[in-house]
């Protein structure tokens, strides 16, 4: 993934929605209660840690126990003060307070309580791009040092390699062909990330990779769980048991949710994108236009695929009077530049959406040499009487702008290709008459005719009528 080109657009929960969730997180809530926990007598080390003869009460105070107790009250404690939610108030003698940022999870605005969340979400994601503990342990008991070399583990490669994989999964929940909402096979993850794209069956070396990473994300996504990113469903113990043992159960190899599921969760998606954004990519919202000019709007969802575009609109023209957005959407279609025909095809699908109060507007355009055939379409469709027939160039200029914008749209799309043939087929001497329509256009929609058309006559048209119509405008 680059960052030059544009994401699919997300459709977010409201702020307030997502604050509730960040705020019921087990990392971000266990933080916050011992941020309320701590007083005169806490300590912390050189660190900022508390200091361990303290961690059994902090954990009491989180209502935890068991071999983990201390460890998860320890996390929890980082997490409150990488957050802002305790301040060390003397690093010398360890003394800590209640931080500023604790007052805005009970007082704050929504937008608020996620910034803080934020803050927790880098922390964790920090600490899942740090090898298991024991292995730096057992180093340093080795050698007394740590050799970064000796333990595999390049931090800056380990924190890119988690970065793409979570970027990859926001990338598959916001595709319209993607899994949605639903999980993602860990194996397919790992997969994204190792697999060439080109590659056809892949080496048992890199399925050895993949595996290695897929054991290597089935740790990080344990990690990220609780700070409410992900849900996650684990790698089936059993197949990471000894091979030489007998399974205790019955093993169903085809059952890829064995191998680990995951998915984002709604305030996970907001956080991705705030990083992305972070990042410098260009990670739209639907909403993000709502307030904005119908040039805006219609330049803005030139790109979207179908579904989100529909949304963005229905946002848009939910904030204005139908008729006054008409006029607004018609004068922002017009235009000869490129982009125009995607524009005037955007406000096409926008006015599908408006009620016959639009219909003065509509009728305003009726002579507008760029806006007419579209008026013509909306009014018809709706049973508008006094309709006046269009003449036989606007037809063919209202066509010649149709395929121009699909183009833009879709590319050499099968949908495309069905609009080409009927084209085609329905007018004889439809080449003869269209290399003259004064639409800049006109040359590049011939010449996709001529690549698109499966009869190699017909195409052969396309192409002739697409150098008189260069030769024409002298292009």
């Amino acid at each position: 993934m680059t960052d030059s080109s544009p994401l699919p657009p997300v459709r977010l929960h409201p702020e307030a929605e997502l604050a509730r969730d960040a705020l019921s997180t087990p990392l971000l809530s266990r933080a916050a209660r011992l941020a309320r926990w701590a007083g005169p007598d806490t300590r912390v080390d050189a660190g900022g840690g508390l200091v361990e003869e303290q961690l059994p009460e902090a954990a009491e105070a989180l209502g935890l126990s068991g071999d983990e107790a201390a460890a998860y009250a320890s996390e929890a404690w980082r997490v409150a003060v990488d957050t802002g939610l305790v301040e060390i108030v003397d690093e010398e003698a360890g003394t800590v307070a209640a931080g500023e940022d604790l007052a805005l999870l009970t007082g704050g605005a929504p937008h608020d309580v996620l910034g803080v969340w934020l803050g927790a979400l880098e922390t964790v994601l920090a600490d899942a791009s740090v090898p298991d503990l024991d292995d730096i342990v057992g180093a340093m008991e080795a050698g007394g040092e740590v050799d970064l070399s000796e333990l595999d583990w390049d931090p800056e490669a380990e924190s890119e390699f988690l970065d793409g994989v979570l970027a990859n999964l926001y990338l598959l929940t916001v595709t319209e062909d993607g899994p949605g909402e639903g999980p993602v096979p860990l194996p397919a993850l790992a997969a994204s990330m190792i697999v060439p794209s080109d590659m056809g069956e892949p080496t048992n070396d890199v399925l050895e990779q993949v595996s290695d990473a897929m054991m290597r994300l089935d740790d990080q996504f344990r990690l990220l769980e609780p700070v409410g990113l992900v849900e996650y469903q684990p790698v089936d113990e059993a197949l990471m048991a000894d091979t030489d043992e007998e399974p205790a159960a019955p093993v169903d190899d085809t059952d890829v949710s064995r191998y680990g599921m995951v998915r984002l969760t709604p305030l996970g998606l907001y956080g991705l994108r705030a990083r992305l954004l972070d990042a410098g990519f260009e990670a739209p919202a639907v909403g993000d236009l709502a307030d904005k000019g119908a040039d805006a709007l219609l330049d803005g969802t030139a790109g979207f695929p179908p579904a989100a575009a529909q949304a963005e609109t229905e946002q848009w023209l939910a904030r204005r009077e139908p008729l006054a957005a008409t006029r607004e959407l018609l004068a922002a279609a017009k235009g000869l530049d490129a982009g125009a025909p995607l524009r005037r095809l955007r406000c096409q699908q926008a006015l599908s959406l408006v009620g016959t109060e639009a219909e003065p507007a509509l009728r305003a355009v009726l002579d507008d040499p760029e806006l007419g055939g579209l008026a013509r379409v909306w009014l018809t469709e709706r049973g508008a009487s006094d309709v006046p027939a269009p003449s036989e160039d606007l037809v063919f200029w209202l066509t010649v702008d149709t395929v121009a914008a699909q183009l833009a749209a879709e590319g050499n799309s099968d949908e495309l290709r069905g609009l080409v043939e009927g084209l085609a087929q329905q007018h004889s001497g439809f080449f003869t008459a269209a290399w003259r329509v004064d639409h800049p256009a006109t040359a590049d929609v011939l010449e996709a005719m001529g690549r698109l058309h499966p009869d190699k006559r017909v195409a052969k048209e396309a192409r002739k009528a697409a150098f008189k119509a260069r030769s024409q405008h002298g292009s």
